[in-house]
């Protein structure tokens, strides 16, 4: 007889983004699974939400707080309606010797988050774990998204139901904190480059939505700014839906910078879409040795 290995190769690698939609919307994307072998291979896929220790799992303490490494969960934010927030076609099946399967992912949020999650395993006879994808994806009520700089936020969401409010009117009325972000640039002692750290503003690409200008932002750069050794790059712009802009900035240390007192100052982040959203840039800035 003759012992062979089944073996195959996958499109994509350990992780399946699936971006940002609007909560509510549906996306699609394609995995495809290669037979490089010289045998059928019989196939069947599993999802982590969907595994009976599930619940039993969530009882640990989140990685977030175990491994600063590890942010998000294996198997983060679901649905309130009860349905997987991802999920697979075909099942199972069999793939013949040199052939290929096709299996869409469909991800489908009922509610805003930025951390939905799924692990994705395809299993070979059952009991051969061939693959494992990590998937995924964000959700927001509104056509745009701010992304960059350290986290603040913890990313394991609360299963309280909370119902949405207008955040200008939130604001107004103190309910809700303003949004931040932190971004830290690091300039090496003695380097002729300066520090760089960026935000990426984007436009959410719906059918629900107009094909418009969808988004604009500006982020306001005071005489602060400069007299810190900051400069920014792209200020301004535009976005169509599906677009993506980035801000950058960067710092060179000014002659009289004193290294005991690092620089940190705000800029103000205004993103006008369906709304308008206000984000206070925090810029911290230290030099660090070369060694």
């Amino acid at each position: 007889g003759h012992g062979v290995v089944p073996s195959t190769e996958c499109s994509v690698g350990e992780v399946l983004d699936m971006g940002y939609v609007m909560a509510r919307d549906t996306v699609t994307a394609t995995v495809q699974i290669k037979n490089t072998s010289s045998m059928t291979l019989l196939f069947s896929v599993q999802l982590e939400s969907l595994s009976p220790t599930w619940d039993r799992d969530r009882q640990k303490i989140p990685s977030f707080l175990t491994s600063p490494l590890q942010r998000t969960e294996i198997v983060g934010t679901q649905n309130y309606n009860g349905f997987s927030v991802f999920r697979v076609s075909p099942t199972e099946g069999r793939i013949e010797a040199g052939m290929s399967q096709d299996f869409v992912i469909t991800f489908s949020p009922d509610h805003e988050s930025l951390y939905y999650s799924d692990r994705l395993k395809v299993l070979l006879f059952g009991k051969h774990t061939a693959h494992k994808i990590q998937l995924k994806g964000a959700a927001r009520e509104h056509p745009m998204f701010v992304e960059g700089g350290v986290p603040l936020d913890v990313p394991v969401e609360s299963l309280a139901v909370t119902s949405p409010v207008a955040p200008q009117e939130a604001l107004e009325k103190g309910k809700v904190p303003p949004l931040s972000l932190l971004l830290l640039l690091e300039f090496v002692e003695g380097s002729a480059e300066p520090a760089r750290a960026e935000i990426t503003v984007g436009a959410i690409q719906s059918p629900q939505l107009a094909a418009k200008k969808a988004v604009e932002f500006s982020l306001d750069s005071g005489p602060e700014l400069r007299r810190a050794g900051f400069e920014l790059d792209g200020a301004k712009g535009a976005l169509e839906r599906g677009q993506l802009k980035r801000i950058g900035v960067s710092w060179v240390p000014p002659a009289d910078l004193q290294t005991s007192d690092p620089p940190l100052v705000s800029a103000l982040l205004t993103v006008k879409g369906d709304i308008i959203e206000c984000y206070r840039v925090l810029l911290m800035a230290r030099v660090v040795s070369a060694a």
